[in-house]
């Protein structure tokens, strides 16, 4: 099958994922749960959907590290210890070979946190005077375990680790985006690599190419756009609706 007959065939997968590079980047999110929200409605295979989700992660995520790095707010220092264990971790969960059962289990509960923290976000993203002082062991500790669950999944981590983050004062709001646009950025690619590294990998590279490029476009654009029609709060909440209702359909399905 040309590349043709699969855009044509898979047109409702690629404008569901350009517009939601669009629409999220236009307010400066990424939109990592939404990507695997969609393809674990399609008929993709469960195998597929982590490749292609991480690739979309690290399409999104890349371009925000730029700007972060450009507005000198990266804090390699305060980064690196929850990174330094979070990669080989991450690389570990993507090399492993999961059931069916045990990935939507899985995807079901990460779903569900990341639209239970997409509510109340408001509240947990506040500017806090008090930062917490560093701890090594913790952060070392922290990265790993999110990413090892993350690299199983599919996604880079960052709904996971954020609004720990933010509850513990970790640092300036700011500095937390870049934070987790960083830790996302180098899980994906970890646990993108464990999955390439696997002798089972299959993936469908002439339908992930299209999706790519549609996530490319649309997020190009938003960042160009700036919405002006629909708030950061009102689309994360939205967003957490639709997460929650695909989650409760994974989990009732795998679970019950």
């Amino acid at each position: 099958m040309n590349m043709l007959d699969i855009f044509i065939n898979n047109w409702h997968l690629v404008l569901l994922f350009f517009t939601v590079a669009l629409l999220y980047a236009s307010v400066g999110f990424g939109g990592g749960s939404s990507y695997l929200a969609i393809l674990a409605l399609s008929s993709i295979a469960f195998t597929e959907m982590r490749a292609i989700a991480l690739f979309c992660n690290i399409v999104v995520v890349s371009g925000n590290v730029v700007l972060f790095y450009q507005e000198k707010i990266i804090d390699f220092k305060k980064i690196l210890p929850l990174v330094i264990f979070s990669v080989p971790m991450a690389y570990l969960g993507g090399y492993l070979k999961i059931t069916e059962q045990l990935f939507f289990i899985l995807l079901g509960f990460t779903l569900l946190f990341a639209a239970i923290t997409m509510w109340i976000s408001k509240k947990i993203y506040t500017e806090n005077n008090f930062l917490e002082k560093t701890n090594f062991v913790k952060n070392i500790g922290l990265g790993g375990f999110i990413g090892f669950i993350s690299g199983m999944v599919g996604i880079g981590g960052g709904i996971f680790l954020s609004p720990i983050l933010h509850l513990t004062n970790w640092d300036t709001p700011k500095k937390i985006a870049a934070t987790s646009s960083i830790f996302i950025l180098v899980n994906s690619l970890a646990g993108l690599g464990g999955q390439l590294s696997n002798p089972n990998f299959k993936v469908s590279w002439h339908l992930t190419s299209i999706l790519l490029i549609a996530v490319f476009i649309g997020g190009q654009i938003g960042n160009r756009l700036s919405s002006k029609f629909l708030s950061p709060i009102l689309l994360k909440k939205a967003t957490a609706i639709l997460i929650a209702f695909v989650s409760i359909r994974i989990l009732l399905k795998y679970v019950i």
